[in-house]
């Protein structure tokens, strides 16, 4: 039975904000005085920190809502995951993809490794959005006379990234919604492309630049097409929150980067084929309820996560007894004063990180453009 999202939100957003502040910090101190000296020592030790934050979040996911993840792969792909370097591409259907990645991550070992591409508005969310700064995620400002030389730098970047990293790039570069969809098969057709019916046509300029600047240090593309389970609906954020569970069907294909064509044109050409391969599997899903021929990888359940949140529900209670025990000599009014302003920030915060991940506030769906010169949908 679903909980109502009030009764789980305050406290579970307590715990986050306040473990959350306490990451960031930590992150910022190792920032300023560890990064100039060694950049590889702060990564690692970043992402022991970054995961004592974000799996919190794996734990909404496993332990409190019950989501199942069901992994196809090929057993030597499988086994391979997380132990080398990855650029991640995948159809982006729910509003938390994002989070879908992370619990792969975290069965693999490399959550705080996972990095991805996101637009720069992420970086500004609280809490979670400083600690994927503080990661190295790469910021994108939809701009192409500027993201070039942002994702230039950032593939540099990681060129000596010293634990195997997973880089995910969502190439239809907005979430899948049915208006967005309609706009994508109306440009399709003018166009004489294979129409899609279940992904968007991917934008293939940034996965063109990851491929040549990433080809010689990361051995391989991890080809993820996601999907809900039929009949129930996509997991978001809100029915976590809620205790409603689902189930999210990944099948994963690896991809040797030395197989992909050398050309920019190639390699765009390529990424539009695999998205052509995703409509059809996902098609089939839809038709004939047969998800993949791929073999089901059992990822199991992990307790990690379960004890980090109680680990930090008991270090903040004892802060949280300690801060009562000092009210006490301070004048009620004070004590009412900013228990209500630190409630409000705390609903506030919840809200915009809940807001922000739903499919229906991201980035709107853009009309077919008169002049086919400027043509938004697919940057050649």
């Amino acid at each position: 039975m679903a909980v109502p999202a009030a009764l789980v939100i305050i406290p579970v957003g307590f715990l986050f904000i306040l473990s959350g502040l306490i990451v960031n910090l930590i992150q910022a101190f190792f920032f300023v005085l560890i990064r100039p000296v060694s950049k590889n020592l702060y990564r690692r030790v970043n992402k022991v920190i970054a995961e004592l934050l974000w799996l919190e979040l794996v734990w909404l996911f496993d332990w409190w809502a019950g989501v199942k993840v069901q992994v196809y792969t090929d057993a030597e792909t499988f086994e391979l995951m997380g132990k080398e370097h990855a650029l991640f591409i995948c159809n982006h259907r729910s509003d938390i993809d994002w989070l879908v990645g992370w619990v792969l991550a975290q069965r693999k070992d490399c959550l705080g490794s996972a990095l991805a591409i996101m637009k720069k508005d992420v970086k500004c969310l609280p809490i979670i959005g400083w600690s994927m700064w503080f990661s190295d995620y790469v910021f994108l400002e939809r701009n192409w006379a500027k993201d070039e030389n942002t994702l230039k730098s950032g593939f540099k970047w990681l060129e000596d990234f010293p634990r195997p990293f997973w880089l995910a790039l969502f190439v239809e570069g907005t979430r899948f919604t049915q208006e967005k969809l309609a706009v994508a098969q109306e440009f399709a057709a003018s166009k004489g492309l294979p129409i899609p019916r279940n992904v968007l046509i991917p934008r293939t300029k940034g996965f063109v630049s990851a491929v040549s600047h990433m080809r010689t240090f990361v051995p391989a593309i991890y080809d993820c097409t996601v999907a809900v389970a039929k009949g129930q609906p996509p997991p978001t954020l809100l029915r976590i929150f809620r205790g409603q569970s689902s189930v999210v069907k990944v099948q994963i294909k690896r991809h040797p980067m030395q197989e992909l064509p050398e050309t920019a044109d190639g390699i765009a050409q390529w990424c539009k084929d695999v998205f052509v391969t995703k409509d059809a599997l996902l098609e089939k899903y839809l038709v004939k309820d047969t998800f993949s021929d791929q073999q089901l990888q059992d990822i199991g359940r992990p307790k990690k996560s379960f004890f980090v949140v109680i680990c930090w529900s008991c270090l903040l209670i004892f802060l949280l007894v300690k801060l009562f025990q000092w009210s006490l000599y301070l004048c009620s009014w004070e004590v009412f004063a900013f228990s209500a302003t630190f409630l409000v920030l705390v609903t506030l915060v919840m809200q915009l990180l809940i807001h922000s991940s739903e499919s229906e506030h991201s980035t709107p769906p853009k009309s077919i453009p008169k002049d086919p010169m400027k043509e938004t949908l697919i940057q050649k």
